[in-house]
């Protein structure tokens, strides 16, 4: 997730910006794909 984190920033987000973008698609794919939950939890990091 840290490479993400960094792309995004790199791309003129801030960090705060990029991390709510991340949680953001990471709840999307979880709500949408209920079946890849754990494979979303592994990519971005489980809460």
């Amino acid at each position: 997730m840290n490479e993400l984190l960094e792309k995004l920033v790199a791309n003129g987000l801030t960090q705060e910006q990029a991390l709510k973008a991340i949680e953001t698609i990471k709840n999307y794919v979880v709500e949408k794909f209920h079946m890849l939950e754990g494979a979303v939890s592994n990519l971005f990091g489980g809460e």
